[in-house]
């Protein structure tokens, strides 16, 4: 903020500022530890968009903005507490939330919240040059790929990232249906560096998260180093000159580029999941995935069928029903969903100005965001062995989010119990992926729209017909049935050390890694968003991809500054990661008996969440741990 900003154009915001995140600013600026005590604490609150006023009575409001407008615009020179360090951090994230934060949270939060940068402690790359040496090929220029393009430029490390669509932005490039938007807030979903964008919503919809990760690939000025519209075909070890073979396939044709390393960056929700019905190929309207939506699909007046309840159908169905003529949604099980209120809220142009102009603000919004959707939740997705009724729930807490979700259910559809019957799941909250109610329960008691239950036996030209014998007559189906979320990497067909391919070792939906990046057998071979780190109790997918972004290069940097020609994860090392995954899997509620979900495979293994806190993860793959790898040296000319 300027020295002398508009004092009526600061009064006017600070009247909707959040109060909590605002007190935090006022002692970081003028030191006074008045602010830190009472009366100004604020009230712990749990709500997912917490109210501004932090529990303040109107007068104790009124005079922290007089304070607050009196401490912006007076303040003259450097504030007391530029860069908090872990201690007082700590101590100030405490009070900020009005609970206690355990210490571990410091240095990740610090970091999160920019008063440290990612790259902190990482060891720099020697001032060698580096012409002759092979580069990084990044395998998708999504999320995970423009994070660690950027790292790996700030090192110095040659790169190329590789990407099948015509821009960046990955997974929120191709999917462009109708209501498609992000399901955690932006000011926690984005990353920890600029540039800031001017979130529009606390929960922003597809093209603005595009925008972003464009403006975010520019400001790091990646384009010129990806290759847009380009398939990998086959990815090989080359034992005897310790490199990657690595054939792509464009526009120009197929050629073979080497790589010192390979990093697959496509994620876990790329790959559509395609139902293999009878008499699919016969419907002669259109039939799609969600993720392949038809840029220029009118259904004004259509008969729509919507195959499938998870989080894409929650965003479909309410968006179109208003437009369509008819919407049938075709349900294999009911699913939980957590009512948001101000889901829908736009954020306004105060709030814009107080992150964009006032020092620290756009910090601790952050902070009170990524708590509130971070790492409270997963102890009450805990097995309770004393709890009395498992078959519905974990434990007390469990049963009372059940309790909760089920009166939400219960109130929005009120008399229609024919829906009741169908909407209400049978298993434990969060036992699948929690998704977000923006309509969902309201739009089903529209008069266009019919929830079926029975399971689909076979299309014809023009109809579905399901297992009672009904046939209902649609002009389009939407293929809302989710993605291949066990196939990650392998899809890119790898083959590493001995002849070992990928798609083997993680056959039947089964992948494992070390922390989820490493996989024995695989020299110089980095997963992100990889087997074992996926979010179901909360948490980011930005803040996961950073952790691993900072891995990967720590990984590689290390080589290069030691001249080793590769690295590979120890099998026992894997191995012991993956038991301590699976046993800690084993208390929490995706395990639940008889549940169907795509963070088990068909052996009921939990193969793609993360079962610790997100705070837990960035301690594990905070370092580099030596003794975890075997190495190799480089054959070429020592560094």
């Amino acid at each position: 903020m300027s020295a002398t900003p508009d004092r009526n154009r600061l009064q006017a915001a600070l009247i909707g500022a959040d109060l909590r995140v605002l007190l935090m600013v006022m002692f970081q600026i003028s030191g006074e530890e008045c602010w830190l005590q009472e009366p100004y604490l604020p009230r712990r609150d749990v709500k997912l968009i917490a109210d501004e006023d932090a529990g303040f009575t109107p007068e104790l409001q009124a005079e922290i903005r007089a304070a607050a407008l009196q401490i912006l615009t007076d303040q003259a020179g450097s504030p007391a507490h530029p860069v908090p360090d872990e201690a007082l951090l700590l101590r100030m994230m405490s009070v900020c939330l009005g609970e206690k934060v355990a210490p571990e949270y410091a240095p990740t939060m610090r970091e999160q919240m920019g008063f440290a940068p990612v790259m902190e402690s990482l060891t720099p790359l020697k001032e060698v040059p580096v012409s002759h040496q092979l580069p990084v090929i990044i395998v998708g220029a999504g999320i995970s790929g423009i994070l660690l393009g950027k790292m790996l430029l700030e090192q110095g490390i040659p790169f190329r990232i590789f990407d099948k669509n015509s821009q960046v932005g990955g997974t929120w490039w191709e999917n462009r249906y109708p209501g498609c938007g992000v399901d955690t807030p932006n000011h926690a979903y984005s990353f920890s560096f600029g540039p800031r964008y001017p979130w529009r919503r606390f929960f922003s919809p597809r093209a603005d998260i595009q925008d972003y990760l464009e403006q975010t690939a520019a400001a790091a000025n990646l384009y010129p180093h990806i290759e847009f519209n380009t398939r990998i075909e086959q990815v090989r070890w080359d034992s005897d000159n310790a490199c990657w073979q690595v054939t792509v396939r464009s526009s120009a044709g197929e050629s073979v580029v080497q790589g010192f390393a390979v990093v697959s960056a496509v994620g876990q929700l790329n790959l559509p999941s395609l139902p293999t019905l009878q008499g699919m190929e016969d419907f002669e309207g259109p039939i799609f995935h969600s993720s392949d939506w038809p840029a220029d699909l009118d259904l004004t007046g259509k008969r729509v069928a919507v195959l499938g309840t998870g989080a894409s159908a929650m965003q479909i169905v309410p968006t179109l029903a208003d437009t369509v003529a008819e919407l049938t949604v075709y349900q294999r099980s009911p699913q939980w969903a957590r009512p948001i209120p101000r889901f829908h809220d736009e954020l306004t142009e105060s709030a814009h100005w107080l992150v964009e102009q006032v020092p620290f603000y756009a910090a601790w919004l952050r902070f009170t965001v990524l708590w509130r959707y971070g790492d409270g939740l997963l102890p009450f997705l805990r097995k309770d062995p004393d709890w009395p009724h498992p078959e519905r729930s974990m434990n007390r807490v469990n049963e009372k989010h059940r309790l909760e979700l089920l009166a939400h259910i219960e109130n929005t559809l009120g008399d229609r119990h024919d829906l009741l019957q169908k909407c209400i799941p049978d298993y434990p909250p969060y036992g699948k992926r929690m998704l977000l109610d923006n309509g969902w329960f309201q739009t089903l008691l529209k008069p266009n729209v019919e929830l079926v239950t029975a399971a689909i036996d076979h299309l014809d030209q023009e109809a579905i017909i399901s297992s009672d014998g009904v046939r209902r007559e649609f002009d389009v189906v939407v293929l809302a049935t989710g993605f291949q979320v066990g196939k990650m990497a392998a899809r890119l067909n790898i083959t590493g050390r001995d002849g070992i391919r990928l798609e083997d070792e993680w056959a039947d939906d089964d992948p494992s890694a070390y922390l989820g990046i490493s996989v024995a057998g695989f020299p110089n071979l980095f997963c992100m968003m990889g087997p074992g780190t996926g979010l179901g109790h909360g948490g980011s997918a930005m803040f996961q991809a950073e952790v691993q972004a900072r891995y990967v290069t720590e990984c590689v940097t290390g080589m290069l500054n030691r001249g080793d020609g590769s690295m590979e994860v120890k099998r026992e090392v894997q191995q012991h990661f993956v038991d301590r995954l699976d046993a800690e899997h084993a208390q929490m509620v995706w395990m639940h008996p008889g549940l169907q979900t795509y963070y088990r495979n068909a052996k009921g293994r939990v193969f793609s969440l993360l079962p610790w806190r997100v705070v837990d993860y960035w301690h594990m793959a905070r370092h580099v741990n030596r003794d975890d790898y075997r190495y190799e040296r480089s054959s070429s000319e020592p560094w």
